[in-house]
């Protein structure tokens, strides 16, 4: 019995994300939800709608986002 809580408290240290992990992920939060926004302001055919915000929410999504969960910053 005590060996699960043992794997337990060990599997739970293991997950170290810092404080920068965090700031990361919140900033790309914010960056799609402006990806989202300026998708949303844009006419139908305009230059933010169509080109600007796709390459934003991408950035977001697909670079901001998994390097914060991957990278492991030191201190």
């Amino acid at each position: 019995m005590s060996n699960k809580n043992q794997d337990k408290t060990t599997f739970f240290s293991t997950w170290d994300f810092s404080y920068k992990n965090y700031l990361l992920f919140c900033i790309g939060i914010v960056v799609i939800l402006v990806g989202y926004l300026l998708m949303s302001y844009g006419e139908t055919t305009s230059y933010i709608s169509v080109k600007l915000s796709p390459i934003i929410l991408v950035i977001g999504y697909c670079v901001i986002i998994p390097v914060s969960i991957i990278y492991k910053f030191t201190d």
